[in-house]
């Protein structure tokens, strides 16, 4: 059974559409606040935002942002 608020029925979360991350790769979730804008959303996060697609690259696994140290095994 559907729940239910002041407004009317509330989508389960497995129902809302997905999009992959252009910098991460990793999936998310519609929220509510991309609502007016969805269809140009790109980036999970503003970090995500921050790093950029990389164009034409496989998507890094890496932490965005974050630099790897020579010699840090």
């Amino acid at each position: 059974m559907a729940r239910r608020n002041a407004n009317g029925p509330v989508a389960a979360k497995g129902d809302l559409p997905q999009k992959t991350c252009a910098a991460c790769g990793r999936p998310f979730t519609w929220r509510r606040k991309w609502a007016r804008d969805w269809e140009s959303v790109r980036f999970c996060s503003d970090r995500c935002r921050g790093a950029g697609a990389a164009d034409g690259k496989q998507p890094d696994k890496t932490t965005p942002g974050r630099a790897r140290r020579p010699g840090a095994g």
